[in-house]
C-alpha cells in the first residue's frame, strides 16, 4: 500500500523553487532594474537632438 505522506516522486513546481531560493530572488531584484535603467537611458541618449 502506498504511504500518502510519501511524497518522493512529486515535482516541485517551477515557481515555487524560483521562490525558495533567495540569493536567485536577490540577483533577479538586482539585475532586472540594472538591465531596464540601461536600455532606458541608452534609449534616451538615442533620442536626444544633436547640439548645433
Amino acid at each position: 500500500m502506498s504511504d500518502p505522506t510519501n511524497d518522493e516522486d512529486e515535482r516541485i513546481p517551477a515557481m515555487q523553487s524560483l521562490l525558495d531560493n533567495p540569493f536567485l530572488l536577490l540577483f533577479i531584484g538586482v539585475a532586472m532594474p540594472t538591465v531596464f535603467y540601461t536600455v532606458w537611458g541608452i534609449m534616451e541618449i538615442v533620442t536626444l537632438p544633436v547640439a548645433p
